[in-house]
């Protein structure tokens, strides 16, 4: 259970990831980069699955979810609200989905690790928050 003050530092914490994750893919030139490196690992490790170069319409989605990420990050950094970590948990649950569906269909096995992180900040947002207490502190 976390405290009020804990659970902001989680939102936070689960946006400054999302910002250093998917800061690569706002353009495309960044996303061409990170795409290689990308491939490059896959290659050096002789990991399964598929990681296709990408056509303008692939790199358009990947550019929006970026744009988009970047934005709902800065929102959660400005201000972590708890109502907006409990509505992340709920997108990372569906990313995690679809995640484990692309990789079910062939995908590059590298998505396995971001896999383990999407669940693992959807499950920190959605243990419970402790309620403020109101009785009122003791005079001193």
């Amino acid at each position: 259970m976390w405290t009020s003050t804990q659970y902001r530092q989680v939102v936070r914490g689960s946006a400054w990831y999302d910002l250093i994750v998917t800061a690569a893919f706002v353009t495309p030139w960044s996303f061409a980069a990170l795409h290689g490196v990308l491939l490059s690992l896959s290659e050096t490790f002789n990991l399964s699955g598929e990681l296709p170069p990408f056509e303008p319409m692939h790199m358009l989605m990947a550019n929006l979810l970026g744009s988009i990420v970047c934005v709902w990050a800065v929102l959660r950094i400005r201000d972590p609200q708890q109502v907006f970590g409990r509505y992340d948990a709920v997108g990372r649950f569906l990313f995690s989905a679809w995640q484990l569906y692309a990789l079910l269909h062939g995908a590059s096995s590298l998505l396995v690790v971001f896999l383990i992180f999407e669940l693992a900040w959807g499950v920190v947002q959605v243990l419970p928050v402790r309620a403020p207490s109101r009785a009122s502190p003791l005079p001193q």
